[in-house]
C-alpha cells in the first residue's frame, strides 16, 4: 500500500466478512474461485434476500447478454487465462456479475443440500471450486475501478456492491452449509488432514463464525442490513476520493509562481492543465497523502500553503467541495455496532483477532512505545530546519507547508546533494530492467521478457513473461506505472489469476503506480522514493508469482494484513544496495554510472528526515485505531476535534508534522481494507528490516539467500502460521533493532 501494496480482493474477506474493500497498498488476495473469495470479495457488501436476488436476476434483461461469446463466460484462451481486454466492454460486467452470483448460489445449494455426510472433499474442497464466473469478472472489474475508472464503471460499482454483499451473506449465513463446515471442523483431529488442508478448514470455519453464522435469525437480519449499508457507503467514499483529487488540484496562472520546480515538472504541469482545458495555465495534482511532492521545490510560500491546504482540507465540504464527514461517521458507527453484535468490544478487537498483533492493545502499544523516540528525533530535525530558516531570513514560524521545503535545503547542506542531480540517473526503463528485474534475477533466478501480443486496458500497460531458472514460464506480470485522472492514488499489486493446483491455474499479477507522466518526448526521470516503490510492489508481485499451494483461498498474498507488507517492504532496501545501484543508476544521456561520491551521498541522504516520515505514519496509524476502538454510543460528531484529541492523548499532536492521512481522505481504513490495520506497515517493517539485516549478514544478494526466502516465505501463502514462516526463514523471532536503525532512531 509504499502504501499500496496489494489490492485486497479477497484477503480481507477473512477479517471483514462481506464488507470487502477497495485497494491500496495492501494485500491483494486475488479472488479465486473459492467460496470465500468469490463470495464477495474485492469491494462489496450488502444484502437482499436470496429470493429477492434471484427474482432480480430472473427479471434482468442483461442476463441474455451472457452468450458463449461473452468474454467472461468461459476461461480466457489467452496465455495463463490473461484477461481479454480487447473483447471486454463495459456492458459485459453487469450481466457477468448477475450470472456469476446466480451460478455460485446454485453450486452452494448443491453442497448445502447434499444427502451425503459432510467430508473435507465434498464440502471444503467443493466450496473452493465454486464461483468461477464470478471470480473472473470481479478480478477484472475491481481492478479497473481503481486503475482506469469512469462514471459508467462507478455507477455499476455502486449498483453491484450491495448485491455482492448480499450474495456473501447468502453464503455465510446459510445454516445448512455452516452445519456441514462445522461438522467437519469438529472432526478435524480424526480426518488425517495435512497442514494446508487444516489451514483451509480453519479459514472456512472462522469466516462463517465471524460473518454471524452462530447468531440468531433476528441478529443475522441486522448483520445483513449493516453489511448492505456499509457496502454503499464505502463505495461512495472511494468514488468521492477520485472526485476530491480532481477538485483539489491547484491551478496556477503564471509560470513565475512555479519558481523552484525543474523544467520537466513545469512542462508536465502545463500538459496536465491543457488536458483539463486550461490552456496556458499549470495544474498541480494532489496525491493521496497529506504531504505533496511539489512542496519540496516551490519557492513561493503562498503557493506552498495553497497546495498543502488543498490536500489537508479535502473532504471537509469547504468552498462547495465534497463532504466526507457523514460517510465516515456512519461507517464508524456501523462497524462498531456489528462488532459488538458478534461479541467483540469494538471493531478493532474484531479485526485484529486473526492478525499477528492479535489485540488493539498490542498494536497501540507498539506505536506508543515508539512515539517518544520519534518525537525527539522530529524535534532535532525541526531545530535544524528552523536554523536554516533563520539563516535565510525567514521571520515566520515553521508550518507544515514549510517542512519539506526547508528540510530539502538542510539535506542539500548536510549531504551536498540536490534531488535534481540524482534524477537523471534514475530513468524509469533503466530502473526497471537493470535495477528491479536484475535484482530479482540475482535473488530468485527469474527472468522477465516483454511481450507485445497480449491486449491491455490502457496504452501505458506493459506485459512481461516471467520465467524460472529452469526456463519454464511461471506466470505473467503487468505494469501500469504512470499517473492519470482515471486512476486512484497510491501504488498497489493486484492478481487477476491466483496460483492454485486445485484449479490448475498459474498467476497473472499487475503492479500499479502513480509516477508523474513526463512531457511528450521527455524521459521519465523518477525520484528515489518511486524507485523504492517499484521494488516494493514487485515484492508483492513475487509473493503472488512464487505461490505454490493447492487451494486458492490460501494462495499468494492471502496472509494477515500485518504480514503481507513484509515481503514487499523487504525488497525496498535492495534499491539502495551499492551493488544494485551500480548496475542501474546510470545517466540517461551519457550512460555514465552514478559517481561513487554522489551515490554514497544519495544513500546517506535517503536516511534523512526519517523522524518526519515516522511521525506522520504513526499519527495516521493512531487515528485509525482510535476511530475503530469506539463503541457505537461513543461515535463523535466533530471529526476534526476527534482527530486532535486522539493525537494529543497519544503525545503526537505536533503541528508541523500532520498525519500522513487525515480522516476524511484516509482511503486505507474507510474503503481500502485496512480498518484497524494501518499499523500493519510498521509491524511488517519490523520483520522486513530484521530479515534484510539477516540476509545481508549471510552474504547479501545471493541465489542461496533468495531461494531460502522464496521457499519459506514467498511460496507458502497462507498455508502456515506466518510467525512460523518467519522463524522457518530466520531461525528465530525478529528483533526490533534493525527497524530502529532503518528508521534512524538508533545508530547502526
Amino acid at each position: 500500500m509504499r502504501e499500496s501494496g496489494v489490492v485486497l480482493n479477497v484477503l480481507y474477506i477473512k477479517t471483514l466478512g462481506p464488507e470487502i474493500t477497495h485497494h491500496m497498498k495492501r494485500p491483494t488476495r486475488s479472488i479465486s474461485g473459492s467460496f470465500l473469495l468469490s463470495l464477495v470479495l474485492s469491494n462489496c457488501h450488502l444484502v437482499e434476500s436470496t429470493r429477492a436476488q434471484e427474482a432480480s436476476l430472473q427479471s434482468s434483461p442483461s442476463k441474455t447478454d451472457m452468450s458463449a461469446a461473452h468474454p467472461f463466460q468461459t476461461r480466457s484462451t489467452l496465455p495463463f487465462e490473461a484477461p481479454a481486454f480487447d473483447r471486454i466492454q463495459e456492458s459485459h460486467y453487469r450481466p457477468a456479475f448477475e450470472q456469476g452470483m446466480a451460478d455460485q448460489l446454485k453450486e452452494i445449494s448443491l453442497i448445502a443440500e447434499s444427502a451425503s455426510a459432510p467430508t473435507f472433499q465434498n464440502t471444503s474442497v467443493a466450496l473452493e471450486k465454486t464461483g468461477e464466473l464470478l471470480r473472473r469478472v470481479q478480478a477484472v472489474f475491481f481492478h479497473m475501478c481503481g486503475a482506469h475508472t469512469n462514471d459508467n464503471l462507478q455507477a455499476i460499482e455502486e449498483d453491484i456492491a450491495p448485491k455482492l454483499a448480499s450474495h456473501a451473506d447468502d453464503i455465510y449465513l446459510n445454516a445448512k452449509l455452516f452445519g456441514r463446515v462445522q461438522s467437519i471442523w469438529h472432526q478435524r483431529d480424526q480426518l488425517g488432514l495435512n497442514e494446508e488442508q487444516n489451514r483451509l478448514l480453519k479459514e472456512q470455519y472462522e469466516q462463517f463464525v465471524r460473518a454471524g453464522a452462530k447468531l440468531t435469525p433476528e441478529q443475522q437480519a441486522r448483520i445483513r442490513a449493516i453489511n448492505g449499508e456499509m457496502s454503499t457507503l464505502t463505495t461512495q467514499f472511494q468514488n468521492n476520493l477520485l472526485a476530491l483529487a480532481k477538485q483539489s488540484a491547484v491551478v496556477v496562472d503564471s509560470v513565475s509562481e512555479l519558481d523552484g520546480m525543474d523544467a520537466g515538472d513545469i512542462a508536465a504541469a502545463a500538459e496536465a492543465a491543457k488536458a483539463r482545458g486550461l490552456e496556458g495555465k499549470y495544474l498541480l495534482s494532489i496525491t493521496n497523502t497529506t504531504r505533496q511532492p511539489v512542496l519540496v521545490s516551490l519557492n513561493n510560500r503562498a503557493l506552498r500553503q495553497r497546495v498543502w491546504e488543498a490536500s489537508s482540507n479535502r473532504g471537509l465540504g469547504r468552498d462547495g467541495g465534497l463532504d466526507n464527514q457523514p460517510l465516515v461517521l456512519k461507517i464508524a458507527k456501523l462497524r462498531a455496532e456489528k462488532a459488538t453484535m458478534l461479541g467483540y468490544e469494538n471493531h478493532a478487537a474484531f479485526t485484529l483477532e486473526n492478525q499477528m498483533a492479535k489485540t488493539p492493545d498490542s498494536a497501540t502499544r507498539m506505536l506508543k512505545d515508539m512515539a517518544p523516540k520519534v518525537l525527539a528525533n522530529v524535534k532535532k530535525e525541526a531545530a535544524k530546519i528552523q536554523a536554516m530558516m533563520k539563516a535565510e531570513g525567514a521571520d515566520f514560524a515553521l508550518e507544515p507547508w514549510d517542512w519539506e521545503y526547508y528540510a530539502e535545503k538542510v539535506r542539500r547542506q548536510e549531504f551536498k546533494i540536490d534531488e535534481n542531480l540524482i534524477k537523471p540517473y534514475f530513468e524509469l526503463e533503466h530502473v526497471l530492467q537493470d535495477g528491479v528485474f536484475h535484482t530479482f534475477n540475482l535473488l530468485y533466478g527469474v527472468k522477465f521478457r516483454e511481450r507485445k501480443d497480449l491486449p491491455v486496458y490502457h496504452e501505458d500497460v506493459r506485459v512481461f513473461d516471467v520465467f524460472g531458472e529452469d526456463g519454464k514460464q511461471i506466470g505473467l506480470f503487468y505494469t501500469d506505472y504512470f499517473h492519470r485522472d482515471s486512476k486512484r492514488g497510491g501504488a498497489w499489486m493486484d492478481a487477476w489469476i491466483s496460483q492454485s493446483r486445485l484449479l490448475n491455474q498459474l498467476p497473472v499479477v499487475v503492479n500499479v503506480m502513480n509516477i508523474p507522466r513526463p512531457a511528450p518526448g521527455e524521459p521519465a526521470l523518477i525520484s528515489l522514493d518511486n524507485v523504492q516503490t517499484m521494488f516494493h510492489e514487485l515484492g508483492h508481485g513475487v509473493h503472488g508469482l512464487f505461490s505454490s499451494v493447492d487451494f486458492p483461498t490460501l494462495a499468494g498474498t492471502s496472509v494477515p494484513r500485518d504480514f503481507v507488507e513484509f515481503p514487499s517492504t523487504f525488497h525496498e532496501d535492495w534499491a539502495i544496495d551499492p551493488k544494485v545501484l551500480a548496475n542501474y543508476a546510470k545517466h540517461y544521456k551519457t550512460g555514465e554510472v552514478i559517481p561513487q561520491e554522489l551515490l554514497e551521498k544519495a544513500i546517506r541522504a535517503s536516511k534523512f528526515n526519517k523522524g518526519f516520515d515516522t511521525l506522520e505514519y504513526v499519527s495516521a496509524a493512531v487515528l485509525d485505531l482510535a476511530w475503530h476502538s469506539l463503541t457505537p454510543d461513543k461515535i463523535p460528531s466533530d471529526v476534526e476535534a476527534f482527530e486532535a484529541q486522539a493525537l494529543e492523548s497519544n503525545g503526537l499532536n505536533y503541528r508541523p508534522v500532520p498525519p500522513r492521512y487525515r480522516t476524511l481522505y484516509f482511503a486505507h481504513i474507510w474503503s481500502g481494507g485496512y480498518s484497524s490495520g494501518y499499523y500493519a506497515y510498521l509491524w511488517s517493517e519490523v520483520l522486513a528490516a530484521d530479515a534484510f539485516a539477516h540476509m545481508r549478514n549471510r552474504g547479501g544478494l545471493t541465489r542461496a539467500n533468495g531461494q531460502r526466502y522464496r521457499d519459506t516465505i514467498l511460496s507458502r501463502g497462507g498455508t502456515r502460521d506466518v510467525l512460523q514462516q518467519y522463524i522457518d526463514f530466520r531461525g528465530e523471532e525478529p528483533s526490533v533493532d534493525p527497524l530502529l536503525i532503518r528508521r534512524g532512531l538508533k545508530a547502526d
